[in-house]
């Protein structure tokens, strides 16, 4: 792989303040960023001018892509893209998120339209190790004619899980085909590539116990500790059923986890409307779901919740019976503005319990009101007996669990927040799956990331990218820490040549850096260029 260097440019006495920076010294050696061999001598000039400007160059702001998330909130978890009805995959040291992948509707004129949902065809999935940065894996194509089952018309709200079957890890993916059925499919990583092992619906309304359930969607699957699996499932309020409508369902899963066993049995869920859920916790299987939209007085005052809220129910036996517990998750609308279906996912990562549901908010900061919605999670404690209490939600979000290694090949695509750029496929296998390794792409002049939390240690003084020229025109990054027009403490030139693969670039940093900071990567000029990866050398 060829290096392409560049040598910083440094003003005397550059002082930067208020990030745990070193006072800057004086450099002789400056020049540009060009393509190199180890034997090969790099460009110099030493006037003072020259110096001058380029410094100024390098510092001076970048009129900003428009965000629609305030930086430092972790919530929403993605804000260059949608994801609703999230659900929760702990392997390893990593939490990954399956998400139905809202993207907007547009009628003749190109005006954004209400989100039908009939168009979705793809699953997004994000992971994360630290509960604040999120690596964006890129979208299974699931549904359609280059989906993975292709019988499928839709693909909504995904539940995943994990098993070891003939001493190997197996991922399941399990999906809602609208609210006819319920599909599967299989992959040896939790990002694929994932293929359909039955080519029909796993659940139908030929599934013993199923024929009158008028949703058969929004899956849940819980792996019990003996290696069994259970999927909870259903929804839908016949007319004449509002307070009981008899449409929830949990149903034993085979040894390989894309067959079933028995009949379905039903869940006596009062008022539910769809989104099962499911956890455990102290040998307790909690079921979870969200109550209609035409809870009554008396049934607020008889079971304690209203509409559109998500319930807890408790039992001794993944299979049930369960009894009613408690509320534990108000419509988003309340803190978001903008009311809308409820669906979430409980789980626990790393000794600490998260709730991930979805809101309408980076649609609401678009300004647009169509339905179109956005993953959140939000901590919270789960007690001894079980209980949890309403949850709060916020824009904050959550702790960092642990600090990014900055000296450590970081992907580009983990971050808290993308504002104009987008995640593109950066190698054969994710371009035809659009899912896998990908790379920081579709870049132009005022995008950036933030990577919240990114540890320097005892001092950095070089960064190093491993980027992508595709135009082959002359473009920069500006890299700024703590705010984003915070110090500048970085400038990566890149050259005017066109790159077929991804080429290594570096600058030294015009002072070393120290201790924790918030990162910022700006286009400063150009476009056309992708990030694979970063890390920063002492």
């Amino acid at each position: 792989m060829a290096l392409r260097i560049g040598s910083c440019i440094l003003a005397a006495s550059i002082l930067l303040m208020g990030c745990g920076l070193e006072n800057a010294s004086q450099s002789e050696s400056t020049g540009g960023f060009q393509e190199i061999s180890e034997d090969a001598e790099v460009n110099e000039t030493d006037t003072e001018e020259t110096e001058d400007e380029l410094m100024e160059q390098y510092k001076k702001s970048v009129k900003t892509t428009a965000f629609y998330k305030a930086p430092g909130n972790t919530n929403p978890i993605m804000s260059q893209k949608f994801g609703a009805d999230p659900y929760a995959m702990v392997y390893e040291d990593r939490v990954y998120f399956y998400m139905t992948a809202d993207a907007f509707e547009y009628d003749a004129k190109g005006e954004v339209i209400e989100n039908s949902y009939s168009k979705i065809q793809s699953i997004n999935v994000v992971s994360t190790d630290d509960m604040v940065n999120f690596t964006d894996h890129g979208a299974i194509q699931v549904a359609g004619k280059t989906g993975a089952a292709k019988w499928a018309n839709n693909s909504w709200a995904p539940a995943a899980a994990w098993k070891m079957i003939d001493g190997k890890p197996k991922f399941f993916l399990y999906f809602a085909n609208n609210g006819s059925g319920i599909g599967v499919l299989t992959a040896d990583s939790p990002t694929g590539p994932w293929t359909d092992p039955i080519g029909h619906e796993l659940i139908t309304r030929q599934t013993p116990n199923c024929a009158n359930v008028l949703w058969l969607f929004d899956p849940a699957v819980l792996v019990d500790e003996d290696g069994t699996g259970y999927m909870y499932f259903g929804g839908g309020v016949p007319t004449d059923k509002i307070e009981n409508p008899g449409t929830g369902r949990v149903i034993q899963l085979g040894e390989d986890m894309i067959s079933t066993v028995g009949e379905a049995q039903v869940i006596d869920a009062p008022y539910i409307f769809e989104d099962s859920g499911i956890h455990k916790f102290n040998d307790k299987y909690y079921y979870t779901y969200c109550s209609n939209w035409q809870v009554s007085a008396e049934g607020t005052a008889k079971y304690g919740f209203n509409n559109a809220e998500i319930v807890c129910m408790e039992s001794d036996s993944p299979m049930g019976p369960f009894t009613l517990k408690e509320t534990i998750l108000e419509n988003p609308g309340r803190v978001f503005d903008l009311y809308g279906n409820n669906h979430h996912c409980v789980f626990e990562f790393k000794d600490r319990w998260y709730i991930t549901y979805h809101a309408r908010s980076l649609e609401n900061a678009m300004k647009i009101e169509k339905g179109y919605r956005s993953t959140h999670i939000d901590e919270f404690t789960m007690q001894e007996d079980g209980t949890i209490g309403k949850i709060k939600m916020t824009s904050k979000g959550r702790t960092q669990l642990k600090y990014v290694d900055a000296f450590t090949v970081n992907k580009a695509v983990n971050v808290a927040m993308m504002a104009g750029t987008c995640a593109v496929p950066a190698d054969e296998d994710a371009a035809r799956t659009s899912c896998g390794n990908m790379a920081l792409g579709d870049i132009q002049t005022g995008d950036y990331v933030e990577i919240q939390g990114v540890d320097f240690g005892e001092g950095a003084s070089k960064l190093v990218m491993s980027i992508k020229n595709k135009s082959g025109i002359k473009s920069g990054i500006q890299v700024r820490v703590d705010r984003l027009f915070g110090d500048v403490i970085a400038y990566l030139s890149l050259d005017e040549t066109q790159d077929v693969d991804y080429v290594e670039y570096a600058a030294d940093l015009f002072a070393d850096v120290s201790g924790v900071h918030n990162l910022y990567f700006i286009a400063a000029e150009g476009e056309d260029f992708e990030i694979l990866d970063w890390h920063f050398e002492q």
